[in-house]
């Protein structure tokens, strides 16, 4: 669908920015649909094993057909989330979920009657009305899920994915059900080396699930590298791409996009990372507690100023959000672009600030990020527009530094754990940590998370906090 904006919008305030340009978010719609699947499922195998067993047996073969599907249940939802059976392809495409499901049912069957083999190879089971049970089954998940394809309709909509079209100059692309919007119009340049730029892209991008480019060649480098930071599978635009029939891409109609980002985690992922974040820092906010009131107090005693320190950061999407902790500078000299790194004999730090820098007391804040969602525990660290390396800013080091912003920032990170940290006096210094953060968006793993932050408990005190 076409999105009617004025040619130079003018936006009095940035509530008025956020109103018109966020798309509204479909992922809850999306959860509730998958919801919807495993319980029509759950329920499908259990009225086909019972019907079967009740119909051939009476009253014995239902509690027999209640037993087996009882055992057929775990391995079938455990496949069934591993083959895709509750996917955004299911959702959109009602017969690939079906097959994915009976693909599902029937190993878990295989499955469940080896095992009983081996376990009791004499036992006396009906093995019309295990196989009864089992074909019924299929057939009441195929009819309930044939039945949801108007639920999910009816949540989602036209297209189960937010898509977005922008208009920079190219050729004229048409998805069905997508939202355009012109570039120009609403002054959406992918400069790399105006933060104020991105974020006024990422407000756009919020709830946006795929972008597509379409624009001119000479600046498709530029659209492609805001996009791997964006956190939202972006294309370009690029009709070679159908006439090279390259990878990683796809053809809408004439048309040929080039992927040339993802979002690193999954829904599942970014499920697992958000429950995780929230029940650790939830509990460390809890044990901390004394700790956290006694070095606001002292913070306090120190000199009368506040006791936060809140400034300025990117995250995730490019976004800009407000980042805590404890306030370790005299307040007349406190640096809040971050244009300064502090260094060791700093006469800005105070006698408090000095030692909770020196034991990252002054980080711990920051857990009320985490619970707020702007952070998570672990990820790239934020950093301030302001930052220097050497003479250069962060990004005029190394352009790939914006793909770092792909995931929530982090407590801690791979390149905290490294010894990476502290100021950047050297380019050398900023390019080793972008290595270590593109490493870590490569591989997620839950228990590499666990395993950083017990790595950070060995750095927390070190020679190059200032």
């Amino acid at each position: 669908m076409n999105v009617p904006f004025a040619a130079e919008p003018i936006l009095k305030e940035q509530s008025d920015f956020d109103d018109l340009l966020v798309a509204p978010s479909r992922e809850r719609r999306r959860l509730q649909c998958y919801l919807a699947l495993v319980v029509a499922d759950v329920c499908a195998i259990f009225v086909g094993f019972a019907a079967t067993g009740y119909l051939l047996a009476g009253g014995f073969g239902l509690g027999e057909g209640l037993v087996h599907a009882q055992l057929i249940l775990p391995i079938y939802l455990t496949l069934a989330l591993y083959n895709g059976s509750y996917s955004t392809t299911t959702l959109q495409e009602g017969w690939t979920g079906i097959f994915r499901a009976m693909v599902a049912i029937m190993i878990a069957v295989v499955v469940v009657v080896f095992v009983q083999f081996l376990i009791r190879p004499d036992s006396d089971v009906s093995r019309m009305g295990f196989n009864g049970g089992a074909i019924c089954a299929m057939l009441v998940i195929s009819w309930g899920r044939l039945q949801l394809r108007s639920f999910v309709r009816w949540r989602c909509g036209e297209s189960v994915l937010n898509e977005l079209i922008i208009d920079d100059g190219g050729p004229q692309v048409n998805l069905r059900g997508a939202i355009r919007i012109s570039a120009a119009a609403m002054g959406l340049r992918p400069n790399l080396n105006d933060p104020h730029a991105l974020d006024r892209i990422g407000l756009i991008l919020r709830n946006i699930d795929r972008v597509v480019v379409s624009c001119p060649s000479g600046r498709r480098v530029e659209w492609a590298m805001m996009l791997k930071g964006a956190n939202v599978d972006g294309e370009v635009l690029d009709d070679e791409v159908a006439r090279l029939g390259a990878q990683g891409a796809r053809v809408v109609g004439k048309h040929g996009l080039l992927l040339v980002s993802a979002g690193p985690l999954g829904l599942r992922d970014r499920a697992i990372k958000r429950m995780f974040d929230v029940a650790f820092a939830g509990g460390a906010v809890l044990a901390l507690s004394p700790l956290l009131i006694a070095v606001a107090l002292a913070v306090k005693v120190q000199d009368g100023g506040p006791v936060f320190f809140t400034q300025r950061r990117m995250g995730r999407g490019n976004r800009f959000f407000n980042m805590y902790k404890f306030r370790s500078m005299t307040q007349s000299l406190g640096d809040a672009t971050g244009s300064v790194s502090a260094s060791k004999d700093d006469k800005r730090i105070t006698r408090v600030g000095r030692f909770i820098r020196k034991t990252s007391i002054d980080e711990l804040p920051q857990l009320f990020n985490v619970l707020l969602g702007d952070m998570s525990l672990v990820g790239p660290r934020p950093h301030a527009t302001g930052s220097l390396a050497g003479d250069k800013l962060f990004w005029e080091v190394d352009l790939r530094y914006w793909q770092r912003h792909s995931l929530k920032p982090g407590l801690s990170g791979l390149a905290q754990v490294r010894g990476f940290r502290g100021a950047t006096d050297h380019e050398s210094d900023l390019v080793n940590r972008l290595q270590a953060d593109l490493e870590y968006l490569e591989g997620w793993t839950i228990m590499r998370d666990i395993q950083i932050i017990l790595l950070t408990m060995r750095v927390l005190v070190h020679d190059r906090a200032f």
